[in-house]
């Protein structure tokens, strides 16, 4: 808009029809740009949005049968910091920092759940874990993964 007075366009044109206007940061919108065209559908959610069923000791644990794979380790990661879970050091005792995750009695059947092998060849098998032992933070995905019903 080079070269316009913006002063003077918004004058312009709240003098037009000022109630079928809605004031933004960029100046005046007329009403119906914001909402949504009559007859239109939402778009279903897809990838990471869309709700996946869990599996029983997850939704337990979250409170929910199905929720998105975002909210799922939103919740989880929750969970983890309300209960100190965090450690700086492999197998280390609870601090409620670090990149690794203390395994409680809640957590544990879920974790063990996970037996899977990534793109790049790498196997996450945590079957056998114990509790008080721990997890890397970044096999948090299989966990997920895992828990979910596909």
């Amino acid at each position: 808009m080079e070269g316009v007075d913006r002063a003077a366009a918004r004058r312009v044109s709240l003098a037009g029809t000022p109630s079928g206007l809605v004031l933004s940061a960029g100046g005046p919108v007329p009403t119906g740009v914001l909402e949504q065209p009559k007859g239109a559908q939402m778009t279903e959610a897809k990838g990471l949005s869309k709700p996946v069923k869990l599996k029983p000791e997850l939704a337990d644990l979250l409170g929910a049968a199905e929720l998105p794979r975002t909210e799922i380790t939103k919740r989880i990661w929750d969970y983890i910091k309300a209960n100190g879970l965090q450690t700086k050091t492999e197998n280390g005792k609870p601090e409620n920092a670090g990149k690794y995750i203390v395994a409680d009695a809640k957590l544990l059947p879920i974790f063990r759940k996970t037996k899977s092998t990534s793109k790049s060849g790498k196997l996450t098998d945590l079957t056998q874990l114990q509790e008080g032992r721990t997890i890397h933070m970044m096999q948090m995905a299989a966990v997920v993964g895992a828990n979910v019903e596909e």
